[in-house]
């Protein structure tokens, strides 16, 4: 895999073989090539980077039928990323300041069902 494009599904096989490291750099390569700014280029690429393995995970996780349904809500495959990934922040928060449900993985699971197109739009 020689670039990444966020507004087209990886080939999971492929993205799977990469190294962490590789699957960020080539999202942040993306970001630099298209001028994208966000206040931290890296932190960004890393939680694109955890979203698009989970996606690649198949149904082990309920990301990918997170996606497809936010799709069908109207969003772009790239916004629906970024809605995702605002879901993990979340929870990557959680752990970081010590708030972490007693199930961790079930309440990513409940939070990604809580997750809308209307809802992400709004937020934004």
């Amino acid at each position: 895999m020689r670039q990444y494009d966020p507004d087209k599904t990886p080939d999971p096989s492929q993205w799977l073989a990469l190294d962490e490291g590789d699957r960020i750099e080539l999202i942040v390569q993306h970001h630099e090539r298209h001028q994208v700014v966000v206040p931290n280029l890296r932190a960004h690429a890393a939680i694109h980077a955890v979203v698009e393995t989970q996606i690649a995970m198949g149904d082990e996780l309920p990301v990918a039928a997170t996606l497809a349904r936010l799709r069908s809500e109207g969003l772009d495959r790239h916004d629906a990323l970024h809605a995702i990934g605002s879901v993990l922040a979340e929870q990557l928060h959680g752990v970081a300041s010590g708030t972490v449900p007693s199930d961790p993985n079930a309440a990513y699971a409940a939070a990604l069902g809580r997750l809308n197109a209307k809802s992400w739009r709004h937020a934004r």
